[in-house]
């Protein structure tokens, strides 16, 4: 137990000594927020131009993240960061020789970054849609209103998620350059043209963030996925809890 907490101590001197990490929390912030306020006033204002059909499906709680997507890309740099940046100097030689015991370094790890970025995720997603409402003016939905608690709190999860998927990816690859090399085009490339072609359409909907962002919708009217927020958030979380093993059996296995 006292090696545990001494890790845990180690791992936050980490992260929050290097200044590219805390950046990119704080990017992740800005961004998510900005973006979502942008796009709900310019929502506000181009309202009487959608259509009818627009308007039923219209969904305020999910339109103030709309900053999500770049924020998400801050997240994924951060899990990266947070697990390759000992592969690229060297000083994971240093960590394992400290701790050989490699499944307790890398709980340690995981859980430091991971109650940090949930904090993180929760102000954010709070804060973003508290300022996109009132972005929307008469059109805003309330914390009160059905299922949008629970998206408020899914946004916070969703990043989270992000993050941590990323650092799993991160521990298999070990290099930065790879693990940014592949999330980015999976994320943003990838995801997006099977969600966006009919005949890769029903693939699309099981990847880590087309199935996430489930849990952030209040309005599914014009949703055909197979599952509803929770089951979104289930697949969400059996692709991260894949990275993670993916991650312990291979730092097991070979040396730094």
């Amino acid at each position: 137990m006292a090696v545990t907490t001494q890790v845990l101590r180690s791992e936050w001197t980490k992260i929050k000594s290097v200044r590219s990490t805390v950046w990119t929390l704080g990017i992740a912030v800005v961004v998510t927020i900005a973006l979502g306020a942008l796009i709900s006033a310019f929502t506000k204002s181009n309202f009487d131009e959608l259509s009818a059909r627009e308007r039923i499906t219209f969904d305020p709680t999910f339109t103030s993240f709309a900053g999500m997507e770049l924020g998400q890309l801050a997240m994924i740099v951060f899990g990266v960061l947070v697990v390759s940046n000992e592969y690229s100097t060297g000083m994971i030689r240093t960590s394992l020789a400290a701790v050989p015991q490699r499944g307790i370094l890398l709980f340690c790890k995981l859980a430091v970054a991971t109650l940090l970025v949930l904090v993180i995720g929760m102000i954010t997603s709070f804060a973003a849609f508290f300022v996109g409402q009132a972005m929307l003016g008469h059109h805003k939905a309330s914390i009160g209103d059905p299922g949008v608690l629970r998206a408020v709190i899914g946004g916070g999860l969703y990043m989270t998620l992000i993050a941590v998927f990323s650092m799993g990816v991160a521990t298999m690859l070990r290099s930065p350059m790879l693990s940014l090399g592949i999330l980015m085009p999976f994320f943003f490339i990838i995801s997006s043209i099977l969600g966006a072609v009919s005949a890769t359409k029903k693939v699309g909907q099981y990847l880590p963030d087309q199935a996430g962002h489930k849990i952030m919708q209040v309005v599914t009217a014009d949703d055909d996925a197979p599952y509803g927020p929770w089951g979104g958030f289930a697949i969400m979380a059996a692709w991260t809890v894949a990275a993670l093993i993916g991650a312990y059996v291979l730092l097991k296995r070979r040396d730094a």
